[in-house]
């Protein structure tokens, strides 16, 4: 394909990475590009590409030898792993800039004179020197309802607010942010918001529904996952605690204040706000600290094909979905007497007819409230689990899954690891 000398920045997100030899390396999430105070022509200066592991690094424009319509080409395999920072100086088109309010000034469109329009897109183009520099921004009027603006496209020097100042304006449009975050999982979007500037991350926020924003947030460090939070209106702040799993919540509230988090228990609905005080009262780093209270439970006389039903839940993990517990009503966490559990496979192999009750595993041993964290992995090890039984008096209190474990054992900051270079398979084979 032909390499283009003018594309749209926004139309570059998604677009697979190539190293020289073909080699896939990412895809583009985003334009760094250099805005001053003093009021200069926008240079390009890289790219934000998320890896296959989906970390987000930059790459210099520079090292883009082409940009096709298909794909982005690099000049060399051997990038820098080190996950993107924005600086001082550089803004995020997608990110920052799209959807910013500023005035058209051009005796060619008087229509958009004193009129407050917003960018939808900036124009970026190649010099004689290799330098990318953004010289058109596409911008429409706000829409009204029902009714969808025209596009025009500017000379930069024409468009006034595209400035840091004007950058950090509030009540920015996320509209076009939310899009792209359009069918990614929680994790993903939560990297994604991660890179944002603060304000920016906030704006994102406030746009998410409550089970949106509670899934996301449950992929955020725990010092985000504070600082979002405490920048909610209480009330809201207890919608989304209530739309996390209550082990999630309650090891978010567990990182507090006790009279903080009494505060938002407070707000919280009865129901669910008990399931999280009664994790909090076990040690974070035991069995009763880290399991879930909402495991798959059942009466003795539930079909295999009822079972199913269940263990097909979207919502579930796939480690909680491995097994489902048999008790004696109630089967609301604690439950009434504990009979066993049974596992996933054994019900694929059984009549949908077959009731639980005749297929349970009684011999699994379960794991107590209070066993320490060692102890729950080495029950996982013994009995090669990815789930597990919380039992205290017979009652079943919760389950254990194996990605709760993994939270605890993996250091605080392991999200936020970093490796410093990488060189490809093709260069390495050079």
């Amino acid at each position: 394909m032909v390499s283009v000398n003018r594309v749209y920045a926004a139309r570059l997100a998604g677009m697979v990475v190539l190293g020289p030899d073909g080699e896939s390396i990412g895809r583009v999430r985003d334009v760094v590009v250099g805005i001053s105070v003093v009021r200069q022509q926008p240079r390009v200066l890289g790219l934000v590409i998320e890896l296959l592991t989906r970390r987000r690094i930059f790459v210099p424009i520079l090292r883009v030898t082409a940009i096709e319509p298909g794909a982005v080409t690099l000049s060399t395999g051997n990038v820098s792993l080190r996950r993107f920072s924005q600086r001082p100086g550089e803004v995020l088109v997608l990110g920052q800039v799209i959807e910013t309010r500023v005035r058209v000034d051009d005796p060619d469109l008087p229509e958009l004179a004193g009129v407050d329009v917003v960018v939808v897109d900036l124009a970026i183009e190649q010099t004689r020197t290799r330098d990318w520099m953004v010289t058109k921004v596409a911008v429409r009027q706000q829409r009204r309802l029902g009714r969808r603006s025209n596009v025009y496209t500017v000379e930069w020097q024409n468009v006034q607010g595209l400035t840091p100042s004007g950058l950090a304006m509030p009540d920015q449009g996320v509209a076009q942010l939310l899009e792209q975050f359009q069918g990614q999982r929680p994790v993903e979007v939560a990297d994604a918001i991660r890179e944002l500037p603060e304000k920016r991350r906030y704006e994102v926020v406030n746009a998410f529904d409550d089970e949106r924003l509670a899934d996301v947030l449950q992929e955020l460090p725990v010092d985000q996952q504070v600082a979002v939070l405490r920048q909610l209106k209480t009330d809201r702040a207890a919608d989304v605690l209530e739309a996390m799993d209550p082990d999630d919540a309650a090891d978010l509230l567990g990182t507090m204040t006790p009279a903080d988090a009494e505060q938002f228990l407070r707000r919280m609905d009865p129901e669910d706000s008990e399931d999280v005080r009664r994790l909090l009262s076990h040690s974070p780093n035991t069995a009763g600290g880290l399991m879930t209270s909402e495991p798959v439970v059942l009466a003795p006389d539930t079909t295999v094909a009822e079972a199913l039903a269940r263990v097909r839940d979207p919502d579930l993990t796939p480690a909680l979905a491995s097994l489902v517990f048999v008790v004696r009503p109630p089967t609301a966490t604690p439950t009434g007497r504990y009979l066993g559990c049974v596992h996933l496979q054994r019900l694929l192999r059984e009549p949908p007819a077959t009731l639980v009750s005749g297929i349970i595993d009684t011999d699994l041993p379960t794991l107590g409230p209070e066993d320490a964290l060692g102890a729950v992995t080495r029950y996982f090890a013994a009995y090669n689990l990815v789930c597990g039984p919380v039992v205290d008096e017979n009652h079943l209190l919760g389950a254990v899954s194996v990605d709760d474990v993994l939270d605890h054992l993996l250091p605080d900051d392991w999200r936020e690891r970093e490796a410093e270079t990488v060189i490809l398979a093709s260069e390495k084979a050079t």
